[in-house]
């Protein structure tokens, strides 16, 4: 048994050792959490630049050329089809992407906004949570304007064709993801 002579002192030196732990724990769970959001960003960045702009291209005329490209071979295989059909359908959709031209530039300046708010001294997470919102209408916007195209292109559609088209997409997205019909 051991008297209070002989046993060992708690000296500041035992405390360091935790510190250190707690401080390296609080670290990576900061750091985890930054490359989580990050990774979460850059994935929701890359949705929204293609829900707002049809592969984001910035030049109108490079818009254009890949709607037309798209409209020709999704109808490619579907029977029937005629020239004003793919015409009337690259017009629906071109329509859109200039209705969404000018909310892909408010999505990109309310992107740089985060950033910087993210980057201050301090978290206004007041300001942030604004533009959360303001982007979830954003997105609202778009994406009825992007399903009212849809709709009118499909109109353009006999009711065939149509079904010919959604076999078609779903084929396309099952290998495309690796997911089943």
């Amino acid at each position: 048994m051991m008297d209070k002579q002989t046993q060992p002192a708690a000296t500041p030196l035992s405390s360091k050792p935790r510190r250190w732990l707690i401080t390296g724990l609080a670290t990576a769970a900061v750091a985890a959490v930054g490359a989580a959001t990050l990774t979460y960003h850059e994935n929701a960045q890359a949705q929204m630049e293609h829900a707002f702009g049809f592969g984001a291209a910035k030049d109108p005329a490079v818009t254009a050329k890949r709607i037309d490209a798209m409209v020709q071979w999704m109808l490619a295989d579907i029977s029937g089809v005629t020239d004003d059909q793919r015409t009337k359908i690259s017009t629906i959709l071109k329509a859109a992407a200039n209705d969404l031209a000018p909310l892909r530039t408010q999505h990109m300046q309310a992107r740089k906004a985060a950033m910087q708010l993210l980057a201050a001294p301090t978290i206004d997470r007041a300001q942030l949570e604004s533009i959360r919102v303001q982007q979830m209408q954003l997105a609202d916007t778009a994406t009825r304007r992007m399903t009212q195209a849809l709709a009118d292109s499909a109109e353009v559609l006999n009711p065939d064709q149509r079904t010919q088209l959604v076999t078609k997409w779903q084929s396309h997205h099952g290998h495309r993801h690796g997911a089943g019909s």
